[in-house]
């Protein structure tokens, strides 16, 4: 339990959580997502952050761009990857919906902030897979108004 009125900054505290649970996973375990630290604890961003950055310096814990954070120093043990990087999950989520007619052509899908709320990840995470839905050609952007599904001639070729 966070102990908002004592005089120990709440990332400190946070940290002292995932340093109990981390002490208790083999090297190269995923550690919970920032996005995950947020819904947990009821916290900001910037204090889920300051959390991991604890451990990171601690040497507990390491991040690598992209994947995440892993128990353990870099060179100690493998990490344990995802088969599929999350954005392109999520990228095929919502091309399902595209293809099960849930989103409708020159519909809009929801934006970046339902995502990230609905998937429990970072806003870069959702980007990346609206950038690949884009490249693909299931979805377009109007600037200042969202992201909409392509007519259908422009999905992809299954």
């Amino acid at each position: 339990m966070l102990d908002y009125e004592g005089d120990t900054h709440i990332y400190i505290q946070v940290a002292d959580i995932l340093r109990r649970r981390v002490s208790e996973l083999s090297s190269g375990h995923p550690v919970p997502s920032e996005a995950d630290i947020q819904q947990e604890f009821g916290v900001a961003r910037t204090t889920a952050r300051r959390a991991i950055h604890v451990l990171r310096e601690e040497g507990l814990i390491y991040t690598v761009q992209g994947e995440g954070a892993f128990v353990g120093p870099p060179a100690e043990a493998p990490r344990k990857k995802r088969k599929v990087p999350l954005y392109q999950q999520i990228a095929t989520d919502i091309a399902d919906h595209i293809k099960a007619g849930k989103f409708l052509p020159r519909r809009p899908i929801p934006g970046e902030t339902a995502l990230v709320k609905e998937y429990g990840v970072a806003r870069e995470t959702v980007r990346r897979a609206m950038a690949l839905l884009r490249e693909q050609g299931w979805i377009y952007t109007v600037a200042q108004r969202g992201s909409y599904v392509s007519p259908k001639e422009s999905w992809p070729q299954a």
